[in-house]
């Protein structure tokens, strides 16, 4: 079976000198990738949305998008007279690249769409996101009969939106790793704070500059014994790669190996845990060369081909991460790693 991917850039979404533009997907040539295969988008319809959104939002949601274009939050999030239809488009993309998986007409996929959505709460859009496409596409894997799904996002910022619509459902897993203290100022280890949640809602915030080895240690001490806990029948992946050391939003250390070599354990963990069923979807990233190889990369770990070698290894000493990890695996319980 074959790697699909769905692809919405949304060109009218757009606002003057915002970071998340469409421009953040220039450095892409998919046409050059072996292995994978496009396949179409049906956009998402209001009650699939509404399975994580209240309809309230969605009803204002669409009509600040009709008097855009505008700010509608501090990020600075903004709308414009396309962002409302823009915005099923990508829930739309992760739904469909899912689905194929599900259906068994895929092994794997890529959704690269945005907006993008981790940051967008069941009752308000921010942090440049509209809807989460992420937690739609796996309310959308359980309406169709799975018991469990789960998220692992990787973005730089922590997914506020997901963990929010998640916190109070078992079915859904979520593991999010993060830069600690910046925007959206969530993600603490703490936040799962019950019973019912640890094990099941994971944070774990990092130093600036954690990069290839952190993020190693973080696969093999919490990610991997996440997954065996939990149990998911899918993971999707939070895709963001605004983690890379050149990202001019953040400041982490990650590289284009780094993105590579966390991306395959991605995929391992899914062969392991949940018949490799594994769906990879955009969220930030905002130097177009970074986020073009972290895609590249991610692909290549999807497809099992080789991924390319890219001269960007990060010129900043790693911070120690041990003692963090150590907490967090007893925090949820994942032994001692």
């Amino acid at each position: 079976m074959t790697t699909v991917y769905t692809y919405i850039s949304s060109p009218n979404h757009r606002f003057p000198d915002h970071p998340e533009r469409p421009e953040r997907l220039n450095g892409l040539a998919l046409e050059q990738l072996p292995g994978i295969e496009q396949i179409p988008i049906t956009p998402a319809s209001l009650a699939q949305v509404a399975r994580v959104h209240h309809p309230r939002m969605i009803e204002q949601l669409e009509a600040v998008c009709a008097q855009g274009p505008g700010l509608i939050d501090y990020a600075p999030t903004y709308a414009t007279p396309t962002s409302f239809t823009d915005a099923l488009n990508a829930a739309g993309a992760a739904i469909s690249a899912v689905r194929a998986v599900l259906d068994g007409s895929a092994h794997n996929g890529f959704a690269i769409a945005r907006p993008p959505g981790h940051h967008a709460e069941p009752g308000r859009a921010m942090g440049f996101c509209l809807f989460n496409n992420a937690a739609i596409a796996a309310q959308e894997a359980l309406a169709g009969g799975l018991k469990r799904v789960a998220v692992i996002d990787f973005d730089v910022h922590h997914g506020n939106g997901t963990q929010a619509a998640f916190l109070n459902d078992p079915r859904c897993g979520y593991l999010s790793t993060h830069q600690e203290g910046i925007y959206p100022g969530t993600g603490w280890l703490e936040d799962a704070d019950s019973a019912a949640r640890r094990g099941r809602i994971v944070n774990v915030p990092l130093p600036a500059r954690t990069g290839e080895t952190g993020f190693r240690k973080i696969l093999t001490g919490v990610i991997r014994p996440f997954a065996q806990a939990f149990q998911p029948e899918l993971l999707i992946i939070s895709a963001g790669y605004d983690a890379h050391w050149r990202d001019p939003l953040a400041s982490m250390g990650l590289s284009t190996a780094g993105y590579a070599m966390l991306s395959r354990g991605l995929v391992e963990i899914a062969e392991e845990n949940c018949q490799g069923r594994i769906v990879f979807l955009l969220e930030g990233g905002y130097d177009a060369g970074n986020v073009a190889k972290g895609i590249e990369a991610g692909f290549a770990a999807l497809t099992g081909h080789p991924s390319q070698e890219v001269a960007d290894a990060c010129p900043y000493r790693e911070p120690e991460i041990d003692d963090r990890l150590a907490r967090t695996r007893a925090w949820h319980g994942f032994g001692t790693g």
